[in-house]
């Protein structure tokens, strides 16, 4: 590891050597790369001249040690810079596991009521809510694709764009089926129900990250159905995309122009092709399964919101929370942590 550490800093020093030539941002596209990649390597060159220099301290006061009255100092010297080298070594293990080339992108995500009829399309806005509190408090934004609601205020099914550096590295882990356990507003008998809603997160693509034949296409037009006054009843500015050799179909309709949806949904199009090219990737070069916690599928059960208890457990990890108030207001951030601890520890025991 420390030849690679050895390797990451002269490619560093490189890059600060380049950066301070005076036609460096000649080419401003490739500038900008180089300065991503010298922010990205970054964290690794502090950790690393911070393990070096514990390394100097634990060797400066074990050479002092030979003099009694330094004996007790050097001693706690010498034991503070060795805790100090160790947390920095499994520190750097984590910091050059290959990061995922998409956690700096925004992200697609769709939620979609499951079993439970109304009272999991009520579950469906909760979480579209939650997710949209969370967007808030970390400064992110929300752009809506596709958001349909029942009469009781639930959600069928609601795409939207979460629009943020590094949305992606923190939410796709949200991917798979939600389950909540409570007594649902249609319930007069006060008898808990258990329903589903599944979430899938993808990383925002652009058409030119992935290939696109536009003979592939066939675009419908429709009219918008909900809120939106006469707009929404006389003009078909809805725009739904099938992409006919993955029988893949995009919908959007909350822009009032039939451009605007349609470059939307060329959008959402091209982040589940992405996807798609993802997995087969992932089966044909590894041959393994996802890490347990990994980006979750669509078809596994995740987490379960149970509201009589007030509790949150996410199966993938173990991890129960008394605090699911805070949680259904945006609080996910615990549960996004210790989900990424774990990742990271997966990836860890695989590398070695």
């Amino acid at each position: 590891m420390l030849d690679k550490l050895q390797a990451v800093e002269n490619r560093y020093e490189e890059i600060c050597a380049r950066s301070e030539q005076p036609d460096f941002y000649n080419d401003p596209k490739k500038a900008a790369a180089i300065l991503r990649e010298r922010n990205d390597l970054e964290p690794i060159i502090e950790a690393y001249r911070a393990y070096r220099q514990a390394e100097t301290d634990m060797q400066d006061a074990q050479e002092l040690m030979s003099d009694p009255e330094m004996k007790e100092l050097c001693q706690q010297t010498y034991q503070e810079a060795k805790e100090e080298k160790e947390r920095l070594y499994s520190q750097l293990q984590i910091l050059l596991l290959p990061k995922d080339p998409n956690d700096d992108k925004s992200v697609i995500m769709e939620i979609r009521g499951g079993v439970g009829g109304e009272e999991s399309a009520l579950f469906a806005h909760s979480l579209f809510r939650m997710y949209s509190m969370y967007a808030q408090k970390m400064g992110w934004s929300i752009e809506l694709m596709n958001y349909s609601e029942t009469e009781l205020g639930g959600v069928k099914e609601a795409d939207f764009v979460i629009n943020g550096r590094g949305a992606y590295s923190r939410l796709k882990y949200e991917s798979g089926v939600h389950r909540v356990q409570r007594v649902p507003e249609t319930e007069s008998g006060g008898r808990v129900h258990t329903s589903t809603a599944t979430v899938a997160v993808l990383p925002e693509m652009e058409e030119v990250d992935v290939q696109i034949n536009p003979a592939d296409i066939e675009m419908q037009v429709y009219r918008a159905s909900g809120a939106g006054g006469q707009h929404v009843n006389k003009t078909s500015s809805a725009v739904r995309l099938i992409h006919k050799p993955s029988g893949i179909v995009v919908a959007c309709q909350e822009e009032r122009s039939q451009l605007q949806n349609r470059e939307k949904c060329m959008r959402m199009l091209a982040s589940k092709l992405y996807e798609i090219e993802q997995e087969k990737l992932d089966a044909e070069v590894t041959g393994m399964r996802r890490s347990q916690v990994g980006t979750g599928m669509r078809n596994e059960r995740i987490r379960t919101y149970n509201f009589p208890q007030g509790r949150v457990t996410d199966h993938r990890i173990g991890l129960t929370l008394y605090k699911i108030d805070q949680i259904m207001d945006g609080g996910i951030d615990e549960i996004i942590d210790a989900l990424a601890t774990a990742d990271q520890a997966e990836k860890l025991k695989n590398a070695q």
